[in-house]
């Protein structure tokens, strides 16, 4: 059974920095795309980043490029997100993923539950 499991969340000012973990039981990323999804309250679930865990090449959306940093561990099977200078429209559940890539949600075949980031101001 596949399971991704997201950690790092909280509470934090606007500024301030958080490192979110995507750590994977049942699968190895080695082929795999992960791409890291965003999702505010009454608001569709939007790209945030990606790394092809075999090349390592990233890509970013434009509003956090510069400010995130997605990285991979090969020995912990584990994806990261590093957001610094977080801004309070930034408040959402993040969501890692695993798949072909890309952009859009239909291109991961595979979520985790989530982990809740509140910016606050």
């Amino acid at each position: 059974q596949v399971q991704l499991v997201e950690s790092g969340g909280g509470l934090v000012q606007v500024g301030d920095s958080l490192r979110l973990s995507c750590a994977a039981a049942g699968l190895t990323f080695s082929t795999y795309a992960v791409g890291w999804f965003r999702q505010a309250p009454g608001k569709e679930r939007e790209f945030v980043a990606r790394i092809n865990w075999s090349n390592g090449i990233t890509g970013y959306a434009d509003s956090v490029k510069g400010r995130f940093t997605v990285s991979r561990d090969r020995v912990k099977n584990t994806v990261y997100l590093q957001m610094n200078n977080l801004r309070a429209e930034e408040t959402a559940v993040y969501f890692c993923a695993a798949g072909a890539g890309g952009t859009l949600l239909r291109g991961y075949a595979y979520w985790g539950q989530g982990t809740q980031v509140t910016v606050s101001s």
